[in-house]
């Protein structure tokens, strides 16, 4: 557990990390009550929202300067870390992980993401002579639009994730609500009808984008994924470069419809092609 307290916390973690082995039992037996049944506690479920500033001198009138900020109890996300190293687990194990998705788990960082692109390109450049075609995707709130429903849906279907444990998941992502906090204001509490919180946000949102890679590679392209960012990228002799372009603009189009269908947005400002 974090040593970090937040304000839904009745004491300050520091507490029950003093008396881990009186409280550790009742944990337990809660998580895996949790678990075997099927149900995530309400107040578990319940969030309150900061806004910080993205960047020091960002506008502090402008409402886009700021990065709303989830907070939930430590325990809630103790909970959520537990569940999360079981699902990476079994994805692992039963290879139903993207293959070109870097990010959230070992030996998948920014630097291998990085390499590996690089790599291709250079390669297609200096042995075979082609020309290279790059794209850069970049989604708007990307995790703050994952539709529930859909996501249950691949859960089930891509992962085959069922039984209990879907239902488990179906508790979690069902009936979450939030409030905004600024000093001592509250808002009106509101449903989260989207949006996958916390601890297990960049694992699902990694199952909820998986299928983009087989779209992208009907095209005949390449493509390597990074959290929300997506690089397509392909190549072709120079006297080929025209249908190189035709392809990598209709794989974009048929990449922004999907995100479009799935309640993803393309952040148009941030794409960028080379």
């Amino acid at each position: 557990m974090p040593n970090k307290s937040c304000a839904a916390d009745p004491v300050p973690i520091s507490v029950p990390k003093q008396l881990a082995n009186d409280v550790a039992p009742f944990l337990t037996a809660l998580f895996n009550r949790s678990i075997t049944e099927g149900v995530v506690p309400a107040v578990f479920k319940l969030a309150f929202i900061k806004s910080r500033l993205k960047k020091p001198d960002m506008d502090a009138t402008d409402v886009r300067s700021f990065r709303p900020i989830s907070n939930l109890s430590v325990i809630s996300k103790l909970l959520e870390r537990l569940a999360a190293r079981r699902l990476l687990n079994y994805l692992t194990v039963n290879s139903l992980l993207p293959r070109f998705q870097s990010a959230y788990r070992p030996h998948h960082s920014v630097e291998t993401a990085v390499v590996k692109v690089l790599s291709d390109i250079l390669l297609a450049i200096d042995n075979l002579g082609n020309l290279a075609c790059l794209a850069l995707l970049d989604l708007s709130a990307a995790f703050d639009t994952v539709d529930h429903d859909v996501l249950l849906q691949r859960l089930a279907i891509t992962c085959g994730i069922d039984g209990m444990v879907w239902m488990w998941f179906r508790s979690y992502l069902s009936d979450r609500f939030q409030y905004v906090r600024v000093t001592s204001g509250l808002s009106s509490t509101v449903l989260m009808r989207y949006g996958v919180p916390q601890v297990f946000c960049p694992i699902l949102f990694l199952l909820y984008t998986a299928d983009l890679a087989n779209l992208v590679e009907s095209h005949g392209l390449h493509v390597h994924m990074y959290a929300d960012d997506t690089q397509v990228y392909g190549f072709s002799p120079p006297s080929l470069v025209n249908q190189l372009q035709i392809r990598m603009s209709a794989c974009i189009d048929d990449v922004a419809g999907w995100m479009s269908s799935n309640w993803l947005q393309l952040n148009a400002a941030k794409t960028e092609i080379l």
